[in-house]
């Protein structure tokens, strides 16, 4: 059985700037405007990341834009948001963070077939230039031989 997602907004760039060791689902804590927001497209993870604060994980620098009908009751656009996670999981983010090289990233933002906001997370090693040139050759490599089973077919 497949698991349906709906995906609002993903962080391409990570996948190039890290190695990505592990990844994890996480529920997120959101108001209201929050919610409506994210369901017509207004949000942006590019350059999120997650770090512990005591027992707990935040989702730092996550944009999600104002909700034009939600007036007063609007929510900041990059606040801090609390993850929800296992507290075996949360213990094993933090042991790996405090490992050096090691942070957690976000990788993606979507509605589940429950239609409830996750985001997948990422535990992540920075790449090296020669690692990023690497994945560069063979990004190309694939396409080359993409073309050449087209034009063979």
């Amino acid at each position: 059985m497949t698991e349906y997602k709906k995906i609002i907004a993903q962080n391409k760039q990570a996948l190039f700037n890290y190695f990505i060791e592990e990844r994890f689902e996480a529920g997120i804590i959101l108001k209201g405007s929050e919610v409506q927001s994210l369901r017509q497209g207004k949000g942006n993870i590019t350059d999120s990341h997650a770090t512990n604060a005591g027992n707990e994980i935040f989702l730092y620098n996550c944009h999600i834009a104002e909700y034009d009908k939600a007036h007063q009751f609007n929510h900041d656009s990059r606040r801090p948001r609390k993850l929800l996670l296992h507290t075996k999981e949360i213990k094993k983010i933090i042991g790996k963070v405090r490992v050096k090289g090691y942070t957690l990233i976000a990788l993606s933002l979507y509605f589940n077939s429950k239609n409830i906001a996750k985001i997948e997370l990422g535990l992540a090693k920075g790449k090296k230039l020669h690692d990023k040139r690497e994945s560069i050759k063979a990004k190309d490599w694939q396409r080359e031989q993409g073309k050449l089973m087209r034009r063979k077919l």
